[in-house]
C-alpha cells in the first residue's frame, strides 16, 4: 500500500528537478499522475517542448504505474483548466496538487527590466494563482484537496539579484496561508516548502574557482531534489491531512518548520507619537529587534547552499 493509493496528482514543472521527483515518487506511492512541464530553458524564454513531460510520465509507466503528460504553460488559466479536465478525464478525478514550476531571471534590481520581472511573477505568482483557482471548486465540492506550494528563502530571507523571484515567493507563502485558512471548513489544505536542492537552478549560479567546484560536487550528492520531493508527497498524503497553513524546508536530510510573520515589540504613547519622538523613542526600543540585512543560515547548510536560488 502506498501513501498515494487511489489519488490523482497534478505535478507542474514535472519534468526536470524537483517537480520530476515529485512525479516519480507520487507514482510509487500509488497516485495516478498528471505531468506537467512546458519543456523550456530555466529563463522561459523559448517556447519549449513535450519531452520532458513525456519522458517522465513514459517512465512512470514502464514501472508499472499511471501517468500522462501535459506540456502547457501555467501562467495560463484556461491552460490549468485543461490540465484538470485531463485529469478528471483519464483517470476520474484529482486530489492534489504539487506545484513547484518556476523559471530564474537573476539581475540587480536597477538593472532588472520589466520583461523580468513580469515573467518570472507570470509563472510563479500567477501560475500558483492558476492553479488554486483551476482546482479550488473542484476540491471544495470533493471535501478532498491538497496543495503543496512553493515558496523560497529567497524570499523568506531575501536575496541579492533576486527581487523578482523573491517578490513572487513571498506572496506564494501568503496565498498558501489563506487558502488553508479559507478551505479548512472543506478538508482544503494548504502548505508550501522552500526547498534547498541540486537543480538547474542551483547549478545556474556561477562558480568563481576551484574550491567552489569541489564544493558543488558534495552538494550534488548531499542535498538533491529527490530529498524535498518526498516531503512534498508526503504532504499531499491523505495521512497529512491535519497539516495545513504552514511554511516548510527541506534541505539534504533537515526537515525545516519556519516560523511566520508575528509582532514582536510594540511600543506605545498614550498621548501620541510625533515625529521627534517616534525618532528618538520609538525607533531606539524597537532597534535591537531588527533583523539583519544578511541572509540567516539554513539549517545544516554549508556556505555554497546560502547562496542558492531555492
Amino acid at each position: 500500500m502506498g501513501a498515494l493509493d487511489g489519488k490523482v496528482v497534478l505535478v507542474t514543472g514535472g519534468g526536470n528537478g524537483i517537480g520530476r521527483d515529485c512525479a516519480l515518487i507520487a507514482a510509487q506511492e500509488g497516485a495516478k499522475v498528471v505531468v506537467n512541464d512546458l519543456g523550456a530553458g530555466l529563463k522561459g524564454d523559448d517556447e519549449g517542448s513535450a519531452g520532458p513531460a513525456e519522458k517522465v510520465a513514459m517512465e512512470i509507466r514502464a514501472a508499472g504505474g499511471e501517468a500522462v503528460h501535459n506540456s502547457d504553460s501555467v501562467t495560463s488559466l484556461r491552460a490549468v483548466e485543461g490540465m484538470v479536465e485531463q485529469a478528471r478525464d483519464t483517470f476520474g478525478g484529482l486530489h492534489a496538487v504539487i506545484n513547484p514550476a518556476g523559471i530564474l531571471r537573476d539581475v540587480m534590481f536597477h538593472k532588472m527590466s520589466e520583461e523580468d520581472w513580469d515573467r518570472v511573477i507570470d509563472v510563479h505568482m500567477r501560475g500558483s494563482f492558476n492553479v488554486a483557482r483551476a482546482t479550488i471548486e473542484l476540491f471544495r465540492e470533493q471535501n478532498d484537496g491538497a496543495y503543496m506550494f512553493f515558496t523560497s528563502t529567497s524570499g523568506l530571507f531575501g536575496n541579492i539579484g533576486q527581487a523578482n523571484y523573491g517578490a513572487a515567493k513571498m506572496g506564494i507563502a501568503g496565498l498558501s496561508r489563506i487558502i488553508a485558512m479559507e478551505g479548512a471548513r472543506n478538508n482544503v489544505r494548504a502548505n508550501c516548502l522552500a526547498p534547498v536542492a541540486w537543480t538547474r537552478m542551483t547549478q545556474s549560479v556561477p562558480i568563481k574557482d576551484e574550491a567552489a567546484a569541489e564544493r558543488r560536487k558534495v552538494m550534488a550528492e548531499k542535498i538533491r531534489a529527490d530529498q524535498p520531493a518526498r516531503f512534498s508527497v508526503a504532504m499531499v498524503a491523505p495521512a497529512a491531512a491535519h497539516v495545513s497553513g504552514q511554511i516548510f524546508g527541506a534541505s539534504g536530510e533537515n526537515i525545516i518548520l519556519y516560523s511566520q510573520p508575528r509582532p514582536i515589540e510594540t511600543v506605545t504613547k498614550e498621548e501620541g507619537w510625533t515625529v521627534d519622538t517616534i525618532l528618538s523613542e520609538a525607533v531606539p526600543k524597537m532597534a535591537p529587534k531588527f533583523f539583519p540585512l544578511q541572509r540567516g543560515p539554513l539549517p545544516g547548510a554549508t556556505q555554497d547552499q546560502q547562496k542558492q536560488p531555492a
